[in-house]
């Protein structure tokens, strides 16, 4: 959201914001039971977003996220006031409760298809409270069509993902793919060199380290680093083997400087991801990226050309793959400039301008709630 904010403004866009943070949450008197029911239906979001609209009168409304605290019900609102609504889909939140297909480690669809009951009844966020939550806030936007009916156009990231919406009964005519955008780097790029292999993200389960880390096992002589913030599986540094480091949090400088160190750029992901930032930015910075062939990230990384693909949760393909590369430095650079120039052409500020204002003006021109 940020991006496409500064993005727009300096374009000469006018844009206003109406943004409510999760954080908040911390600091509400029963915050949780507040964020239950405002996740699945806000009077009061929905009256700011009435005034928000009377005295901006904005010619269409981007929403990136309503949850917790701003709830589907301000798209109801934009409807009643004639202005057209354009939605990124960030997750798979729209048909899974928890936005990530994912449970206990594996992927789950049980959701799908109306059945938004199963997030209680495998208590999908650890949290029963919680899960009754979601599940109910899902059941709420399905039945009363809070989506389906106030949306004019939504933001796909990813083919894969576009194709999980049009499964789950939202219109094809209505789904556009717009990949997320990356910054280029200041400075040279220099594809191909680099002196270990790079993991950058938030270290939790669906990221599945602990595949990277057998992998690393199998590749003793490969030096491994991972660059993110480990609270929730503290566990983890004690189990890697003598070639993996964990750097914890970095800050965007020390963060430019890891990638410029990296070799290969690795991502072992066992959920449907999205369309996770570290495969743009690594790929503007010349550096081939591994990653798992599930989701969206093929329709990201290119094969043999931009990247190696390997099995979700296979260490040894894992190993192979980065084996592969590790030995044939002439491969990583190959994989790399092709990488820059496809994240150059696809996934650059100017790439995503060139695709969402004629994307706005195609909502302006169907109006509120889509054809």
């Amino acid at each position: 959201m940020e991006g496409t904010k500064r993005l727009l403004r300096e374009k000469g866009h006018e844009v206003v914001e109406f943004v409510r943070s999760s954080a908040d949450i911390r600091g509400m008197r029963f915050g949780k039971a507040r964020a239950f029911f405002s996740g699945v239906y806000s009077w009061s979001a929905r009256r700011r977003m009435r005034e928000l609209l009377r005295a901006a009168r904005p010619d269409v409304v981007h929403v990136h996220n309503v949850y917790p605290l701003i709830s589907p019900s301000v798209l109801v609102e934009c409807r009643r006031a004639g202005v057209p609504v354009v939605t990124t889909v960030h997750n798979y939140r729209l048909v899974c409760p928890n936005g990530l297909h994912m449970v206990n480690g594996s992927v789950c669809e049980k959701c799908c298809g109306g059945r938004e009951y199963w997030c209680i009844l495998r208590n999908c966020t650890g949290e029963f409270f919680k899960s009754v939550g979601y599940a109910l806030r899902n059941w709420v936007a399905r039945k009363w069509r809070l989506f389906l009916d106030n949306v004019t156009l939504y933001v796909a990231l990813t083919e894969f993902q576009r194709s999980r919406l049009i499964a789950a009964g939202f219109s094809a005519e209505r789904l556009v793919v717009i990949p997320n955008m990356a910054n280029a780097p200041n400075g040279k790029v220099e594809p191909g060199l680099g002196d270990y292999v790079g993991y950058v993200g938030r270290i939790s389960p669906e990221k599945d380290i602990p595949t990277l880390l057998a992998a690393a096992r199998m590749c003793p002589d490969i030096p491994f680093k991972a660059a993110g913030a480990y609270d929730r599986m503290p566990h983890l540094p004690g189990e890697a083997p003598s070639n993996f480091e964990f750097l914890g949090h970095l800050d965007a400088e020390r963060l430019e400087a890891f990638y410029a160190g990296c070799r290969i750029v690795v991502l072992c992901s066992k959920c449907f991801e999205a369309f996770p930032k570290v495969l743009p930015e690594a790929m503007l910075r010349g550096k081939p990226v591994v990653c798992t062939r599930i989701g969206g990230l093929p329709d990201i990384v290119d094969d043999g050309i931009t990247g190696l693909l390997f099995e979700p949760e296979d260490a040894s393909d894992l190993a192979s793959k980065l084996g592969q590369l590790w030995e044939h430095p002439d491969l990583c650079r190959r994989l790399g400039e092709a990488g820059r120039a496809k994240a150059l052409r696809e996934y650059s500020p100017e790439a995503y301008y060139r695709r969402i204002v004629p994307l706005y003006e195609r909502a302006m021109a169907l109006g509120p709630g889509g054809p």
